[in-house]
């Protein structure tokens, strides 16, 4: 078959799946657990603020080693993941071993987290202190295609240091977050973060987030909240798995670049920003979407292998069967020969 044989994909861009994997239920949790879980936040964030972060961070950190330990589920997912990523099987005592390591770094980053609202902008912007930011605006105004730019990320490092980091330098940066679980929560941390100069979007107010992009502004995007079957299929760490589709849509439909941004934590405590170079689209066929979303994959393939124990992703990223592996080799093959994608067969669906 000749390339002008292979069957032509239409040329409109379907709109962007913008599904948040983690979320709880199908509505709001109820007022009474709303406005406990926003006490209970401000209580732990004024707590952790007055002592000092690393007793705190040690503490915080044997409680989610403690939880990795009670919850067979839980403990279940991590090992999966991390045998994929050491190459390994899940039972193997260095996957345990990087499995416990993780939660007891994601106590520290948690203490920081909830560190920031009190810090002050020169301790915040102390976090991040080799930003390289004439490279940085030199990459999103050079967008070839006149939209806007998307940072992809992983659970890695701090996303919020990071994002405060970049508004610091007066460039206009917004993030997708879960608004529908803990729509209190997330005002309290929409508020937190727009006074650092980060606006948070919904992750259903798809006008704000195309507004974002058509005006040439920067959107932080996170990849890796969760396998999801109706994401676009792609490789990582060398098995099939899938990641959103939002990325790589959003840019076809807005004329952006991705960036995918790596974080990093130096033995010091702060941290380093590099990225491997950005990830342009000819078009929204479906051949492009899946080579970005690769494109993605191996970026993120590549800053987790560098520092794995900093990975703080702890829900199943690969498939549970090589049923369903299979299958989204099988769909991949068709969008990289210009097939739209007919999403999972119904049985993975």
């Amino acid at each position: 078959m000749t390339a002008d044989d292979r069957p032509r994909a239409a040329t409109r861009v379907p709109e962007p799946r913008l599904e948040a994997p983690h979320r709880r239920g199908d509505g709001a949790s109820p007022r009474i657990v709303e406005r406990a879980a926003v006490a209970g936040y401000r209580a732990i964030s004024w707590i952790l603020a007055t002592v000092p972060p690393k007793p705190a961070a040690t503490l915080i950190g044997r409680a989610s080693q403690l939880s990795y330990l009670a919850w067979p589920t839980k403990r279940r997912w991590s090992n999966r993941n991390f045998g994929n990523v050491l190459g390994l099987p899940p039972d193997h005592r260095k996957v345990r071993s990087m499995a416990l390591r993780a939660y007891y770094g994601y106590g520290r980053y948690l203490v920081e987290l909830m560190r920031l609202p009190t810090d002050t902008p020169e301790e915040r912007a102390a976090m991040v202190p080799d930003l390289d930011v004439g490279e940085f605006k030199r990459l999103w105004r050079e967008a070839p295609n006149g939209g806007g730019m998307i940072f992809v990320v992983g659970h890695v490092g701090s996303n919020d240091a990071v994002a405060a980091a970049i508004a610091r330098h007066e460039m206009p940066i917004s993030v997708l977050a879960d608004d529908s679980a803990f729509p209190e929560l997330f005002e309290l941390l929409r508020s937190q973060r727009e006074a650092w100069g980060v606006r948070i979007i919904g992750w259903r107010n798809l006008r704000a987030i195309f507004g974002v992009l058509r005006r040439r502004e920067m959107l932080g995007l996170l990849v890796d909240w969760g396998y999801r079957s109706d994401g676009i299929p792609v490789k990582l760490f060398g098995q099939w798995t899938a990641l959103p589709a939002g990325p790589a849509t959003l840019a076809a439909k807005t004329g952006s670049r991705i960036l995918p941004i790596t974080i990093r934590r130096r033995p010091d405590g702060t941290f380093l920003v590099t990225w491997p170079g950005p990830i342009d689209l000819d078009s929204g066929d479906p051949a492009e979407l899946q080579r970005a979303t690769q494109a993605i994959a191996d970026a993120l393939a590549t800053t987790v292998a560098a520092a794995p124990d900093q990975w703080y992703s702890f829900k199943p990223i690969w498939p549970a069967t090589p049923e369903e592996a299979a299958d989204l080799e099988r769909r991949a093959t068709l969008m990289q020969a210009g097939i739209a994608d007919p999403g999972p067969a119904p049985e993975f669906a």
